[in-house]
């Protein structure tokens, strides 16, 4: 069944809903962070003796204000951008499969990094996915943003992160978290259109 593509603003239900609910959590654990922190974010190290909630948790702490402001305004770009591809199932399991595949990537390929937060990682599936969903529907700015984002990939994995961003947040950028988070995004989204062309 083909999807339409629509230029008004997506506020449908099932467009706002997981991601209300993520910037929600967001802004919770960091108002709660000093109560929370130490049983959520992720943590190489407690993570190899068993808390696994943390490959997923973690994802909804931040460094400080300008990081959770930073990611809050990528979230919302995002959803103007490609929320007519959202749907209340759809970017769970976008949102479930990125943050898993980062946080993953991480344990298993980046074992220097003990400790990450933030959103971005997932972000960056999350913009893949939309990026991908833009190509299918014929419009091709899907190409350039789609290029656009594994060139920056590519640029922060030999040059390493802008050193604007780091002052900015206060921390060393993960610039992995960002690779695996847009493998995760591409993963997703060839699971998700080989299920839409079976239909």
């Amino acid at each position: 069944m083909p999807l339409t593509i629509k230029r008004t603003w997506p506020i449908s239900v099932q467009a706002l809903l997981v991601p209300s609910f993520i910037m929600l959590l967001a802004l919770f654990a960091f108002v709660f962070n000093d109560h929370l922190s130490d049983l959520f974010v992720y943590n190489r190290n407690l993570i190899a003796n068993g808390q696994w909630w943390r490959l997923l948790t973690g994802h909804f702490f931040h460094t400080n204000l300008n990081h959770l402001l930073l990611n809050l305004a990528a979230l919302i770009m995002l959803w103007a951008l490609h929320g007519h591809f959202y749907t209340v199932k759809n970017y769970a399991g976008l949102f479930l499969f990125s943050a898993l595949s980062c946080s993953l990537g991480l344990f298993f390929f980046d074992s220097e990094l003990q400790e990450y937060v933030g959103l971005s990682g997932v972000l960056h599936g999350v913009f893949v996915f939309g990026a991908v969903m833009d190509i299918k529907q014929g419009d091709k700015t899907g190409y350039l943003l789609f290029i656009g984002v594994w060139l920056k990939i590519a640029h922060e994995q030999i040059y390493g992160a802008s050193s604007d961003v780091i002052n900015l947040i206060g921390a060393n950028v993960a610039v992995d978290a960002h690779l695996w988070g847009a493998i995760g995004g591409l993963f997703f989204s060839a699971i998700y259109l080989l299920n839409l062309h079976q239909k």
